[in-house]
Formats: structure tokens, C-alpha cells, sequence
């Protein structure tokens, strides 16, 4: 055990030795801990804080803004090293030398492990930010600062060990608070006497939090910092260190975290139980865990019970757990509490099923599944289960649709034989029979919303029992109240995924080179969800070319479909045969596997697509202004469309699915080159041709490509102009090996830059992410960076080091596909693997930043393409029904039974209603008859024509009244929720397209390539919410 102790003058460095050791674990009660680390002093009178100097005259103001934010830096910074020494100074330290000891030394080291250190690593960068703020005004640099000081492993090193024991020192803790007064009574006074009162916990979880907001203060300074700015690539380079290291402590953080829940899970189980033998086993994942509001239904529909459980989903299975919180509520408010658990009950994943409201015939077998209700006393008669009669809770919805389908029915007969009365009647005749219809159907759109309603926060699981003594099998029915949409919508989700996860091609699908070479499962990584041919016809030896896709929007699919289907919209699938004719595949992904919709032939092979989304509501405001005139060009330029290059260098542009998917325009390139990529801007169309020209066609006044217009040609070069990209204001296109950019408005050249040092290596893929362009060739197995301002190059990566672990020996790979998604560069390659590398998803340089993971599933031939599909989902689908509440409550004064779930209350106060209520008077224009022509049928007189005009109201008006208790008091029903701001949930897909499907599983039966058809293979991964 060693240390030294060095007082440095001009500021000092924290060197790391080579004995240093990760480990908590010290033998004895020793006061020092072995760190491994050279101890550094820095003082405050030797090197005061950094403060800035007054602001000089003439500045700009966005000078002034990154003045700002510099102050904000200093101050963060400031204030975040004295709560590293309010940790040391006032609990470490008192605990250290109280005697008698209320906590050991060794339990000391394990709660503040790595806290001398943290604070030692700020400190220096303390001494660093003091000469940049003095030089500020003259230099005005920050950023590489940033990277000097936190690119280092060492500061990687020591964040890490104080993140992966932050959970045991809270442990540590929480167990101390219960068992030893004196320890409880020292954190309330020292928090008493602080004057902020911030908790031991509020100060130890500022590490965790303490990259998060320099990455936000980073951001800050970059937006207010203009491109040609000398410092912009540095701050981009220290966003990405910054983002870099906060993904892997998250990443530490979480893992640690679900190890400590199935930790406490496993402690509440018997140590014999099979249970706990398969949480111990370490072949567990937590997926997701959540607090949720079981409901037990009577057979009426009424509400018996509901209770908070808390839902573990598992990589393999479902546990459900009784929460006990008792004896605790003293000291959660100095640190959290982790609740006892009692599991209730738990399953293999593959038996559980999601059933939707109204939806239960359609998931299981009826005649040969019993369903019982989870926590009914009550079993269910033979005879009505056997007729699956039994509606409890929100399917009791279903039925009542189901029954105002047949009154609007009998209601329609009904008004067949009022046309055929003699006499006139003020309030029995054809518009009031009408009026019935019209109420009628108002009723059940009102029940359907209300059925989609309860579909929003309800989880509705069938569950697997055992068999009765007939031998059928018995399922059970658990009912969850989600806090939100958004809560239900992940559990769906999630749910649907881990199943996927547990087929053959998932187990496992992706390899994980580590320093040990073993496979490892990463937490949540694409799941392959199906793989499909390519083309439906089978006699053509058809070859991939292309693939967008095309989103839509769809507000037809149900809750659980929207949860579980691929992202809404149409996969366009282009190629064909080599100088003859080109075919065109178009499937719907609205569904977990997706099916063909449409296929044509075009006139020769198709060699690039690009989708052109409709214009945004701004741009069609500002052309409604500019030309008033509507054409049919007009119309149909609102629709999203896709453009296809062919091999004979025809350019086609087509209409969406939803409007019949026809041909709008077509037109040939100049002098009929080959089309080898297409990219579009506002204001232009460019296509790339063989003939190393760019050709841009202009948009006409209705919004089209003016396709028979002689397009503006542009050369690049005398090779074949193989990819185009757009950013920002720029256009992007490479010829050979170099690459020029072009102004995107005025056309004209920019700049040009050599990609590759070797000529005969041709650009064949761009992508860009971040500040940062990464570009594959046609030879060598390499990818460059380069930065997007500067065009710099940045980065270069050998794709071979990553295909050899799973074919080893192969190291003449050639990139064939990329593509950057949520935080991870795909690569496809000539041998038909996929590697995934992860980049930073953020502002930054997307620089690789780890070893990533290879596929154990890919194709026979080369990865022809790597393409995204992503789509938004409607914001209304969000909608909770505490948000209805709350918009009920504007409209009136009910009260509502505090402290409990918005979901409960709302379905006793339903109930409450039903048996206030007498009868519904089936309204819907008519207010009274008064003014209609004839007698008024009745047993009593007629009511005072004065009295009528009361109730006059617009015809408009489609609400449905309800009878109370006094027949002649009209109630008027509540309205539905004002339309409130919705967050957005974004569904994910990768598609890969190549010849056949191979698996490189060694222990996977398929690996030879059997299948030598285009096929698709589609990754999914879990919504981001």
C-alpha cells in the first residue's frame, strides 16, 4: 500500500499507476484505501477560483451569449466541486474520526469510493478553465480544454468504479439508517445545519448528473458559435467525448441498476424455489420494471379491488410482486428506499398474451380455453364459459356496442313502419325516427372512443393456469392500469420484442467481440423480427437495386397493433435484371410481418429511389400566396412521391400508395445515362449519371419536377457520379476518388477534396451524422471520416478487424452499405455481414467510439442495401384519460375521490351514474317537438308553448342528454377533452436487402446458404418514447 503526495506549484497532474485496482472490497477496517492513484493538493490560495473579468466594449452579440455561458460553466463547475468537498468534509471525514464509530472504515470506503479521486479530476480541471477564462476575450477557446480533460481513461476509470458503486453505497445507507440510530441522527443533523438542506443523496448523485450538463452548456456555446468559428471543431470534438463518456456510465448505471432490482426480487424468494435458482443463474435481462394498478372485475363489470404491484419483465419470462414499503417511511427522505417484494406470480413470456378490449375472440381459442378472472372469488359456470359470454370491466364496453348495434337495428325497422302512419304526430314521425337513428349512432361512436379508451391504460394479459379436471386449460385474465399511454404503449412493446428475442435467430443474433472474446447480449440490441423474398415472382432472377420507405399514417390500426406492427406505412422495393426490364415491389408494414401490396414492372432495372415527403404546411401557406391558381399539378405535388432512376436512364416519378400509385411524371437524363443515385433538395431534383454529370431539374410553380425541361447539367468529372448528398444548403457529390461540394441554390461549385489518397478507390456510400460525413469505397475494407465545415479528415476505420470474428481469415472485405440510425453506424459488407459500431447521436464528430457488435444474421452475397424506416405516431393515440378528466373538469363540477387513480375514479363515478340514471332520452337534433307539425302523444296535457322556447338550441348540436331522477331535468353529457400539446413516439425498423440468408451461428443448423433469391431481412428495436 502506497501513496505519494505532491504540491505543484503551476498546477498538477493526477497520474493512474500500474497497480491500480477497481476493486471496493478492503480487508480490515484500514482508514486508507488503496486507489492506485498519486494524490494531488490543490488549494484555493495557490490557485484561486476562475472568475471573469468585465465584459469589454464592441462584442457581438453572440459574443456575448458565449460570455454567458462561459460564466455558466465557471459557476456549474464551482459549485459542483464544493459539494464534492461538503461529501469529504462533512460526512467522510466526521465518520472517519467519530468514536465511537458509528459506521467502519471499511463501510466509509465503500459509500464515498472514488470520491477523493472525482474531486481531484475537477479540481485540476479548475486550475486549467482559470488561464482560459483569463484569456477568454482574446482567444475565446474552450473546447479543446474539454477534451484534454476528460478524454483521458483515468477520468473513464474513476467515474465508472463510483457509478457501478453508487447502488451498494446507497445500500450501505439505507441498511445503516434502519439498524443504527446514531448514524440517522448524524444525516438529519448534518442536513439541518447545511444551508441548502440538501441530503447526503442529493450531494452523492451530482457525479451521475454532472456530464449531462456540460453537454448542455456545450450545446449552448456551439449554437452561438458560427460556422468558419475556429473553435467549432474543437467544441464538436468535446461534445463527443462528453456524449461518449455519459453513455457509458449510463449504460454502467443501468446495468447496475437492474442487477440490484433482480437482487432484491431474488431475496423475497425461497432459496429453493426454481425462481430463484433462475435469477441467480446470471442468463437473466431486466427489460423493463414498473409500478402498475392491478383491477379485479366483478361479473357485472363493477370494480371489487385494484392494488399496486410491481411487473418485472424479464428476457425470458414475466414475474408479477406484492410491494411492502412498511417500517421505512422514517428515513426516505435522506435516501431512497427499495421496496420489499413478495412474488404473486410469474411465467415463461412465450405464454403470455396482450388481449385488447374487444379484441378477445381474435387472440385465443374460445371453444378450448376457459378464462377465469385473476382474483374473482367467483369461478365462472361451465355453461357460460363454454358460450364465452362473460364480459368484466372494460370488455362489459364491447357488449354495450354490441347492443346499441342491434336497438339502431330494430330502431331502422321501427322507423320503416312510423312511414306508414295515417296520421300526423308532433312526436312520432319520420324526423323523429330519424333523430332516434342519429342518436343511435352517436352513442356508439361514443362507445367506441370510450372502448379506445380503455385500451389506452389498460393491460389486459391472459395468463396460463392449470388445467381443469377435464383436462382443458384454464387461462387467467390480469388486468394492469398503466400510469399513462405512453406506460401501456412500452409495456406492448417490449413485450412483443422479448418474445422475438427468444426465436433461434435471436439467440444470439449479435456478437459482441470483448477482451475476452465471449458473446455477450447487449441490453436492447436490433432484434431480427422476419425475414421475406424480395419479389413475389419466382421465374425472374431478379437483382436488388434499391429501397425507400414511404410513412403513413394510419388511424384504422388498434392500440396493441400500432405497439407491436413494424412502422406504419410502404416499403418500396426496386431492381431487376441487368439490361432488360426492372421491377417495383411495394408491401404494407402495417403488421408485425409485412405483406406485398403492389408490384409493377418498369421498363428497365431500377438503380436508385428517393422519397420526396410532402411539403410542410408553412411551404404550401407561402405558395398559396405567391400563386393562387390550383392546378391538378398542384394536387397531387401535396402527396408524398418517389422517384426512381433507371438503368436506361429514365427518371420516374410516382404518387403514394393512398392515391393509386401512378405514374405523375417520366423523362429521359441527357443523353440517356444510366441514373446511379438521386437526392433532392426544395428547390431541385439531382441525379447522378454515368457520365460523371450532375443534372438538376427544377421545381415548377405546382410543386413538381419539370422533368421536360432541359435540366441544368453540371460536371463533377469524367467517371461515373456514384452517390449524392445533401446538407444544409450544400449538394455532395463524388466522382472517383474525390468528392465536390456544390450551393444547393445558385449550383455552382464550392470545393473539392480527395477522399481517398488511391484514385482507382471510388466514393460509393456517404452518410451523414452529427458534423461528420462517413464515406465506404468500391476497394479496400475501410471507412473515412470527414468533418462536414472544415471537410477534414477525421477518422479511418478497417472493417476486417470486425468480420473476422466471424469468419475468420477473411480479410478482403469490401463495404457494399451504410447507414447511421439512434446512436449506431451499420456497415454491410461484400461477404454479406452487417457490422454495427456505435457513434454519438448528438451535435458532435460521429466518431466510432467502441468495438460494436457483428450480426449472426446476413445474407449469402453482398448487402446490396441498408435502409431506415421510421414513423411517428399519431399524437392523438397519447391521449390519456387523465388528460379527459382533466378536460371534463373544465367543463363540469363533479368531484372526484381524491388520492386515487384517475382510472378507478373515473370508472366508479361511471358506475355511479349508471345506477343514478334512468333511461338515456335518445336526442340528437331535436331539443323538443313543439314546432313540429300534429298532436303531441301523451297521456298528460301539453306542455306550455312558452316553456318550449327555453329549450331551443342549433341543429348542430349532435350531444346525447341523459334522464335523471326527475324526468323533466335535462342533463347534458360532458364533453371531451380539449386537445392538449402530445409528446411523440417514433417506431424504428432496419432493412437489409442481399442475395438469400445466411446464418453465422456456429452452432446454428442453416449456416450454409441455401436460398440464393433477393431477400429482405428487417431488424427491429423498441419505440423511442
Amino acid at each position: 500500500m502506497w501513496k505519494k503526495r505532491h504540491s505543484i506549484e503551476n498546477g498538477s497532474i493526477l497520474a493512474r499507476s500500474s497497480s491500480s485496482s477497481s476493486s471496493v472490497s478492503v480487508s480490515g477496517d484500514s482508514e486508507e484505501e488503496d486507489t492506485g492513484f498519486l494524490e494531488v493538493t490543490v488549494t484555493d490560495m495557490r490557485h484561486p477560483p476562475p472568475e471573469l473579468g468585465p465584459m469589454p466594449e464592441g462584442l457581438s452579440p453572440q459574443q456575448v451569449v458565449r460570455r454567458h455561458i462561459l460564466g455558466s460553466i465557471v459557476q456549474s463547475e464551482g459549485s459542483y466541486v464544493d459539494s464534492l468537498r461538503r461529501i469529504l468534509q462533512d460526512y467522510r471525514n466526521p465518520l472517519m474520526e467519530m468514536e465511537p464509530k458509528v459506521l467502519s472504515a471499511r463501510k466509509c470506503q465503500v459509500v464515498f469510493f472514488r470520491l477523493k479521486e472525482i474531486l481531484q479530476c475537477h479540481s485540476m480541471f479548475q486550475i486549467a478553465l482559470f488561464s482560459r477564462v483569463a484569456e477568454w476575450d482574446a482567444t475565446e477557446k474552450i473546447g479543446d480544454l474539454f477534451v484534454a480533460s476528460f478524454s483521458k481513461s483515468m477520468v473513464l476509470d474513476v467515474y465508472s468504479d463510483y457509478v457501478n458503486n453508487f447502488t451498494s453505497a446507497m445500500s450501505l445507507i439505507k441498511k445503516a439508517c434502519l439498524t443504527k440510530p446514531a448514524f440517522l441522527e448524524f444525516l438529519k443533523k448534518r442536513q439541518m445545519s447545511s444551508p441548502d438542506r440538501v441530503t447526503l443523496y442529493g450531494l452523492m448523485v451530482k457525479p451521475i448528473q454532472r456530464f449531462p450538463q456540460f453537454i448542455l452548456l456545450l450545446q449552448d456555446m456551439l449554437k452561438n458559435t458560427p460556422k468558419g468559428h475556429p473553435e467549432r471543431l474543437s467544441l464538436q470534438l468535446a461534445l463527443t467525448e462528453l456524449e461518449t463518456l455519459a453513455e457509458k456510465l449510463n449504460e454502467q448505471k443501468r446495468v447496475a441498476d437492474q442487477v440490484a432490482e433482480i437482487q432484491q426480487l431474488t431475496k423475497s424468494i425461497s432459496d429453493r424455489s426454481s425462481l430463484n435458482k433462475l435469477l441467480n443463474s446470471g442468463q437473466r435481462q431486466l427489460l423493463l420494471c414498473e409500478t402498475l394498478t392491478e383491477t379485479v372485475y366483478g361479473d357485472r363489470g363493477q370494480l371489487i379491488k385494484s392494488k399496486e404491484r410491481k411487473v418485472f419483465l424479464l428476457n425470458d419470462m414475466l414475474v408479477c410482486a406484492n410491494i411492502n414499503f412498511k417500517g421505512q417511511l422514517e428515513i426516505s427522505s435522506l435516501v431512497p428506499l427499495g421496496p420489499k417484494y413478495v412474488v404473486k406470480w410469474n411465467t415463461a413470456l412465450p405464454q403470455v398474451q396482450v388481449v385488447e378490449v374487444g379484441q378477445e375472440n381474435s387472440t385465443y381459442d374460445k371453444d378450448n380455453i376457459v378464462i377465469q378472472n385473476a382474483g374473482a372469488k367467483k369461478h365462472v359456470p361451465t355453461s357460460q364459459s363454454s358460450h364465452n359470454k362473460v364480459y368484466l370491466g372494460p370488455p362489459r364496453l364491447f357488449q354495450e356496442l354490441q347492443d346499441l348495434q342491434k336497438d339502431l337495428a330494430v330502431v331502422e325497422q321501427i322507423t320503416q313502419l312510423i312511414s306508414t302512419l295515417h296520421g300526423t304526430y308532433q312526436n312520432l314521425n319520420m324526423t323523429v325516427a330519424q333523430d332516434w337513428c342519429l342518436a343511435l349512432q352517436r352513442m356508439m361512436r361514443v362507445k367506441e372512443e370510450e372502448i379506445h379508451s380503455a385500451n389506452k391504460c389498460r393491460l389486459r394479459l391472459l395468463l396460463p393456469g392449470k388445467p381443469d379436471k377435464s383436462g382443458r386449460p384454464i387461462s387467467f385474465m390480469v388486468v394492469f392500469i398503466t400510469p399513462n399511454p405512453l406506460s401501456k404503449i412500452s409495456w406492448v412493446n417490449r413485450l412483443h420484442l422479448a418474445k422475438l428475442g427468444l426465436r433461434d435467430e435471436n439467440q444470439p443474433g449479435w456478437l459482441c467481440p470483448d477482451e475476452d472474446k465471449k458473446t455477450k447480449a447487449p441490453f436492447w440490441c436490433p432484434i431480427l423480427a422476419c425475414r421475406m423474398s424480395a419479389f413475389s415472382s419466382k421465374a425472374l432472377d431478379l437483382q436488388l437495386g434499391a429501397v425507400v420507405h414511404n410513412p403513413v399514417q394510419s388511424s384504422l390500426l388498434g392500440f396493441s397493433a400500432v405497439s407491436t406492427s413494424l412502422p406504419q406505412g410502404y416499403l418500396w422495393v426496386g431492381g431487376g435484371q441487368e439490361g432488360a426490364g426492372g421491377q417495383v415491389e411495394i408491401f404494407s408494414l402495417n403488421r408485425s410481418v409485412p405483406r406485398t401490396v403492389k408490384s409493377f414492372p418498369v421498363a428497365s432495372q431500377v438503380l436508385c429511389m428517393e422519397y420526396i415527403p410532402e411539403k410542410s404546411g408553412e411551404e404550401q401557406e407561402q405558395e398559396k400566396t405567391e400563386d393562387s391558381r390550383a392546378t391538378a399539378e398542384q394536387a397531387s405535388a401535396l402527396h408524398p412521391t418517389i422517384c426512381l432512376g433507371l438503368q436506361d436512364g429514365s427518371i420516374m416519378v410516382y404518387g403514394s400508395v393512398d392515391t393509386g400509385t401512378q405514374c405523375l411524371l417520366t423523362c429521359k437524363s441527357p443523353g440517356r445515362q444510366p441514373v446511379l443515385c438521386l437526392k433532392h433538395s426544395p428547390d431541385y431534383l439531382f441525379a447522378g449519371l454515368q457520365n460523371g454529370i450532375v443534372a438538376a431539374y427544377a421545381r415548377t410553380s405546382g410543386g413538381l419536377w419539370d422533368l421536360e425541361a432541359k435540366p441544368t447539367c453540371l460536371q463533377v468529372g469524367t467517371g461515373p457520379v456514384r452517390v449524392l448528398l445533401t446538407l444544409d444548403d450544400t449538394l455532395w457529390a463524388s466522382c472517383a476518388n474525390q468528392v465536390t461540394v456544390l450551393d444547393a441554390a445558385s449550383l455552382k461549385a464550392q470545393d473539392t477534396f480527395e477522399a481517398h489518397p488511391d484514385k482507382e478507390a471510388s466514393v460509393t456510400h456517404m452518410i451523414k451524422a452529427g458534423s461528420g460525413v462517413w464515406m465506404a469505397f468500391s476497394s479496400g475494407s475501410s471507412i473515412r471520416l470527414f468533418h462536414t465545415e472544415t471537410l477534414e479528415h477525421l477518422q479511418e476505420i478497417n472493417i476486417a478487424t470486425r468480420t473476422t470474428f466471424v469468419l475468420p481469415g477473411q480479410k478482403n472485405v469490401r463495404v457494399t452499405s451504410l447507414l447511421i440510425c439512434q446512436g449506431l453506424l451499420w456497415v454491410g459488407t461484400d461477404q454479406g455481414i452487417i457490422v454495427l459500431l456505435p457513434v454519438p447521436r448528438l451535435e458532435g464528430i460521429p466518431k466510432i467510439t467502441g468495438k460494436g457488435m457483428v450480426s449472426l444474421n446476413g445474407h449469402c452475397g453482398p448487402v446490396e442495401f441498408l435502409a431506415m424506416a421510421v414513423s411517428t405516431l399519431a399524437p392523438d393515440i397519447l391521449k390519456s384519460d387523465k388528460e379527459e378528466e382533466g378536460g371534463e373538469a373544465v367543463c363540469g363540477d363533479e368531484e372526484k375521490p381524491e388520492g386515487r387513480c384517475p382510472e378507478l375514479a373515473a370508472q366508479d363515478s361511471h358506475l355511479g351514474r349508471e345506477m343514478r340514471k334512468k333511461g338515456i332520452l335518445l336526442q340528437y337534433r331535436l331539443r323538443s317537438t313543439s314546432h313540429l307539425p300534429g298532436q303531441l302523444l301523451s297521456v298528460r296535457e301539453a306542455p306550455a308553448a312558452a316553456g318550449a322556447g327555453t329549450l331551443e338550441h342549433t341543429e348542430e348540436d349532435g350531444s346525447i342528454y341523459e334522464m335523471a331522477d326527475d324526468p323533466d331535468v335535462w342533463v347534458r353529457s360532458r364533453q371531451c377533452a380539449r386537445d392538449t400539446h402530445r409528446k411523440e413516439i417514433s417506431s424504428l425498423a432496419i432493412i437489409s436487402g442481399g442475395r438469400g440468408y445466411r446464418s453465422f451461428n456456429a452452432n446454428s443448423k442453416g449456416t450454409a446458404c441455401s436460398e440464393t433469391d433477393s431477400t429482405l431481412l428487417i431488424w427491429q428495436v423498441p419505440l423511442t418514447l
